[in-house]
C-alpha cells in the first residue's frame, strides 16, 4: 500500500539521530530516501565505542532504527566531483534535511542558497542546535545540553534532595525529528499549491522549550515558575506516584480528584476512607494550595 509520501524523493545529509530520524519518519510514509555519507560514514555508526549501548558485532540497533528503509551514497563533498554529484542528485529530489552546522554547509556548498539556485521547487528543512540566528548558531550540539539541559527539562524534574535527572539516548532527537517531518510535510503541501520550494528551520533548544511549553507559559503570564518539588509537594495526592508493598511503584493520573476519589477507594477496597474527615479535607483544597501528604492515600 502506497503511503501519503509515495513518490516524494528525499535527500539527507544527517548525522547522529536528529535529522536521520526525520528521515526516516518521511520513508514510512512512502518517500524515497537517499542518505548521504562522508567517507568516514555517519558518526552513529560507531555508536558501540562511546559505551553508551554494549558492542555487539554487526549489530547497531542505533543506527539500524534511524537509517532503515533508506538507500545510501558514499560522497566525499569536500571536493569538486562530490559536491557535483551531490547538486545532480539535488535537481532531482523534492526535499533535503540537514543538521551540519550552518557555515560546514555554505563550505561543502549545500548552503540553502547555493541549492536554490539548483533547484527552485526544493524544500529545504535545517536542523541546528541553538537556532539560525545569534551568537550560537554554529555550535555543536546534541539532544543532552540543548533539548534536555539548556531548554530546562532537566531542572524542572528530579527530586529535590536528587542528583540532576539524565535522559535516555535520543529522546530529544526523536521529538525534534518528528516534529521536522511534520514541517517537512506542511512545506510539502505548501508547495503543492503555490509550486514553489522554501527554507525551514528548528532547533534542538526551540523543541525543548516546546516539550516545556506549558510552564514557559504559566511563567510569562502568570509570574509561576515551577521548581521541582518532587512527591512530598504534590497538591494532588491522586496524581503522584507511591511504592507499593511488594516494593514496586505505582503512579496515580487523576486530574480531577474529586471526581475520581469515591471509585479510587472502591478500586482498592477502602472505602472507609470516604467517612474519614482527614482526606475529605485534602481532596476539596488540594486545588487551593493545601498539600496532601504522599501515603495519605
Amino acid at each position: 500500500m502506497a503511503g501519503p509520501l509515495d513518490g516524494v524523493k528525499v535527500l539527507e545529509l544527517g548525522i547522529w539521530v536528529a535529522v536521520p530520524s526525520a528521515a526516516v519518519v518521511l520513508a514510512d510514509w512512502g518517500a524515497d530516501v537517499i542518505k548521504i555519507e562522508a567517507p568516514e560514514g555517519d558518526p552513529l555508526r560507531g555508536l558501540a565505542a562511546t559505551g553508551l549501548v554494549p558492542f555487539q558485532p554487526e549489530v547497531n540497533p542505533a543506527f539500524q532504527l534511524d537509517n532503515r528503509g533508506k538507500r545510501s551514497i558514499v560522497l566525499d563533498l569536500r571536493r569538486p566531483e562530490g559536491r557535483a554529484t551531490a547538486h545532480a542528485l539535488v535537481s532531482r529530489v523534492d526535499v533535503f534535511l540537514s543538521n551540519l552546522r550552518p557555515q560546514k554547509l555554505v563550505a561543502l556548498g549545500m548552503d540553502y542558497a547555493t541549492l536554490r539556485a539548483v533547484n527552485e521547487r526544493l524544500v529545504y528543512a535545517g536542523l541546528t542546535g541553538y537556532g539560525t540566528a545569534g551568537p550560537e548558531r554554529e555550535r555543536a550540539a546534541f539532544d543532552y545540553a540543548a533539548f534536555w539541559a539548556r531548554a530546562g527539562i532537566m531542572a524542572s524534574l528530579g527530586e529535590p534532595e536528587g542528583p540532576p535527572p539524565t535522559q535516555r539516548p535520543g529522546m530529544g532527537d526523536h521529538m525534534t525529528g518528528l516534529g521536522l517531518a511534520g514541517a517537512v510535510a506542511a512545506a510539502l503541501y505548501a508547495r503543492g499549491r503555490t509550486g514553489l520550494g522554501q527554507e525551514i528551520s528548528t532547533s534542538l533548544l526551540r523543541n525543548g522549550m516546546w516539550m516545556l511549553g506549558s510552564d514557559l507559559q504559566a511563567a510569562v503570564t502568570t509570574g509561576y515558575c515551577h521548581t521541582p518539588g518532587g512527591r512530598r509537594a504534590a497538591p494532588n495526592p491522586l496524581f503522584n506516584f507511591y511504592r507499593t508493598r511488594d516494593d514496586r511503584w505505582i503512579h496515580l493520573i487523576m486530574l480531577q480528584p474529586d471526581r475520581h476519589w469515591a471509585s479510587f477507594c472502591r478500586a482498592i477496597a477502602r472505602e472507609e476512607l470516604l467517612r474519614d474527615a482527614r482526606f475529605e479535607s485534602a481532596i476539596a483544597h488540594g486545588a487551593d494550595g493545601n498539600r496532601a501528604k504522599p501515603g495519605a492515600v
